[in-house]
């Protein structure tokens, strides 16, 4: 005798519709621990059951009408989820009104700012093209990594018919995002191989048309990236689908939803009933009946359930289809896809293909100095004529030539990368020159500009190149901003970031708990709790108040660039004390660009000083000093000092880095702020982040950052990724309070920006230092 298989979500919902009374209460215990695990991101943890209940009634509300969800319901309830906190903030801002926000049906996903254009990516585009059971499959057995077993429930169906149904659901994601590539009009020598791509990455091909793709691949950037892609879907679903639907907040969620924090279900249920009670009339009415019956019945079976001892549940076999039912083949498994890796391959003569891109290197601010980058490659068969860009700059930015750029070092830093390059002022704009660029080469220059302080907002900048005969433009989506990181420095090659810093201010030794609280032990981690003091730890009597940090490089490694950023409490910028390692004697560095903002303490200052001489002079790794920056002691002031540096490291990938000025506030009104960081080219690809923030409490919990992949784990302190900024420091071992330099690895989410949340504390982000492995 056969055991009956669990129903599924699209037989449960169809219960629901039908008014029977236990299915809600099914759907609900099924996936009330992934609305949980989301809110938690989201939410205060006394918040998260009352956000859970809304979404569920709210989804309960759309069923009884007959809309809602047919069979994916987790990634439908995870919309609603997000949809319902952004609801709440808005009506708490009263920036909305309850009616406002009753009638709504997510059929697509809820995009959040920090990843507007995530939807747009072609990989997104394919998944949401598919019909909702394929979608489902996708969702729990590649986002969120679920068992077969797991999933089965879920969709009706045994274990086998899961990878069956996924690998159909992984074919159909390749198909549908080959036929959306090719309608974005590739070269039409690229349509015939496109065509056989689902094929090749399958290793179905034969071996002279795997030649022939080969062939092709090895010599088209386009259509390597695409082979990459097909490759790896399973990564593109991950990186990018997963934050289209869970957020930002995306690599959080899928952490907690491994080890759920169970709450009873009753007591989320009856909140829901709580939530509806008092619901407009004809919202009652639409619950009345059978809903309304259900949500009851559900309760009731509940609380019959919850009388009893609870306990470890027997698994209950899932019942086989009968053969017929089962799939005509054995579970699937996909050889490893076979990518050549570009290079030169002997093809007959052809001909030159340019493409350029033109971005703001972070953001164009007024009265700010700026950096734009314009990239160029080609993927052509044959070397390019001569280049010329004719460079179109918005109204109010100026280029800054390179006879003055001397005389502009202390306020820009010295120039990036520029390959060949000359550039010069034209018309309102510039133009650059270089020499041919070879088959299957790219090239990059960056333009050093100046924003007035009355630049107007509108367009980016523009760039057409031409060679010989052939023409190609770009337009930056962004131009001038009113606020914003604009980049202090940029560069292309085998590069990559590192930042050190420390405190120059921390508890006095002589009061119980400061000891501790210095070894980063006990609660008295904040200078809120403390009255501050100079911390002097060298052995000169010249210093009052001194910190070292140690700094160690890539082996064979030198300094491209290095930036000096120093802050404390206070209005009275100054000069700082600086000692590279081996040197007897304090350097004084004088701050070339200070910034003065206000925080709930009062007003602090960041001030900046390129010593990229300094530090390319010095021992590769040591220990740097730092002393006596103007400073102010007492209860809930900081001071302290970051080295960030830019460096060639010879093992590293072709990789582009850029180092942004932000000085922004964050916390408060302003508890989440978004960086964009334009000029940035690849999607999904490996990064690393090097972070520069004052007045951080490590006692005061929320605070997250991300770059476009879910929220990160800094490198050192505590390693909590909803604490980021708990006072520690990349080279100082002891806690430095109100001083923070943080090391995070990530991938570069496709829509580049780094997005930064605080819930209690409110700090000053000072410097983001970004390395990005480049697709070559």
């Amino acid at each position: 005798m056969g055991v009956e298989s669990p129903q599924s979500d699209a037989e449960l919902l169809q219960a629901v519709r039908e008014g029977k009374a236990s299915a809600y209460g099914q759907l609900y215990e099924r996936h009330v621990a992934a609305a949980r695990a989301l809110a938690r991101q989201l939410v205060k943890s006394t918040e998260v059951e009352d956000v859970v209940a809304e979404a569920f009634t709210k989804i309960l509300d759309l069923v009884g009408r007959g809309g809602g969800p047919e069979s994916g319901f987790r990634t439908y309830l995870l919309t609603v989820v997000r949809r319902t906190v952004r609801d709440r903030s808005r009506i708490e801002g009263r920036e909305l009104s309850t009616e406002e926000i009753e009638e709504y049906d997510p059929r697509m996903p809820f995009v959040d700012p920090a990843l507007v254009g995530l939807e747009k990516s072609l990989i997104a585009r394919a998944y949401l093209s598919l019909p909702e059971r394929w979608r489902a499959v996708l969702w729990h057995t590649e986002v969120e990594r679920n068992k077969q077993t797991e999933v089965a429930p879920l969709l009706g169906l045994s274990a086998n018919g899961v990878a069956a149904l996924a690998y159909r659901a992984r074919e159909a994601l390749r198909q549908a995002y080959l036929q959306l590539h090719l309608g974005t009009q590739p070269e039409p020598e690229c349509r015939p191989v496109l065509g056989k791509m689902g094929s090749y990455v399958r290793g179905g091909l034969t071996r002279r048309d795997v030649k022939a793709v080969d062939e092709h691949v090895s010599g088209c950037e386009e259509c390597h990236g695409v082979v990459l892609e097909l490759a790896d879907v399973n990564r593109g679903l991950r990186v990018i689908v997963g934050p289209l639907i869970a957020g930002p907040l995306f690599g959080g969620y899928a952490s907690a939803l491994v080890k759920p924090v169970v709450a009873g279900g009753m007591d989320g249920l009856l909140r829901a009933l709580v939530w509806l009670w008092p619901a407009p009339k004809h919202q009652q009415a639409a619950l009345a009946g059978g809903m309304a019956v259900a949500l009851a019945a559900a309760i009731a079976l509940l609380l019959i359930s919850e009388a009893r001892p609870i306990d470890k549940p027997t698994p209950t076999p899932i019942a086989q289809p009968p053969p017929s039912a089962l799939p005509a083949r054995p579970e699937p498994r996909e050889e490893p896809a076979r990518v050549p890796p570009p290079g030169k391959a002997e093809r007959p003569p052809g001909k030159a293909r340019l493409r350029a891109t033109i971005d703001p290197l972070g953001a164009l601010v007024r009265a700010q100095p700026g950096i734009i980058g314009i990239r160029l490659r080609n993927y052509g068969d044959a070397p390019s004529e001569a280049l010329a860009a004719l460079v179109d700059l918005p109204r109010g930015v100026t280029l800054i030539p390179a006879a003055r750029r001397h005389q502009a070092a202390s306020l820009v830093g010295p120039a990036g990368t520029v390959d060949g390059w000359a550039c010069r002022p034209a018309g309102g704009g510039a133009r650059c020159a270089r020499e041919p660029l070879a088959a299957g080469q790219g090239t990059v220059v960056f333009l050093r500009v100046l924003v007035a302080d009355e630049a107007p907002e509108g367009a980016g900048p523009a760039v057409r190149v031409e060679a010989g005969s052939l023409r190609v433009t770009a337009r930056a989506e962004e131009g001038v901003l009113a606020s914003g990181a604009p980049a202090r420095f940029a560069t292309d090659g085998k590069v990559t970031v590192r930042a050190i810093g420390n405190s120059l201010l921390s508890c006095p030794e002589e009061q119980a708990g400061c000891v501790p609280a210095r070894r980063r032990e006990g609660d008295q981690r904040d200078n809120d709790l403390w009255p501050m003091t100079a911390l002097d730890r060298d052995d000169t009597a010249d210093t009052t108040a001194s910190s070292a940090a140690e700094l160690s490089l890539p082996k064979g490694s030198r300094v491209v660039w290095a930036g000096l950023y120093w802050s404390a409490s206070g209005e009275r910028a100054g000069p700082i004390k600086f000692r590279p390692p081996g040197r007897p004697d304090y350097v004084p560095v004088r701050p070339s660009h200070v910034a003065v903002r206000e925080l709930p303490a009062g007003p602090v200052y960041q001030a900046f000083a390129d010593v990229s001489r300094l530090a390319a002079g010095a021992r590769r790794n040591g220990t740097w000093w730092a002393a006596d920056a103007p400073l102010e002691e007492g209860v809930a002031r900081h001071a302290g000092w970051s080295l960030v540096l830019i460096v060639t490291d010879p093992a590293a990938p072709y990789s582009q880095a850029v180092v942004l000025d932000t000085a922004t506030v964050i916390g408060g009104q302003a508890r989440r702020v978004r960086v964009p960081l334009g000029g940035l080219t690849p999607a999904a690809a490996p990064a690393r982040l090097e972070l520069v923030t004052w007045e951080g409490d490590a006692d005061l919990a929320g605070d997250k950052v991300s770059l476009g992949s879910g929220a990160l784990t800094p490198a050192g302190g505590d390693r909590d990724l909803a604490n980021v900024f708990d006072g520690s420091s990349s080279g100082a071992a002891e806690m430095t309070f109100g001083a923070d330099v943080d090391t995070v690895g990530a991938e570069l989410g496709v829509d580049p920006g780094l997005t930064i949340a605080t819930d209690k504390d409110v700090v000053l982000l000072g410097v983001a230092a970004l390395s990005v492995r480049a697709r070559t």
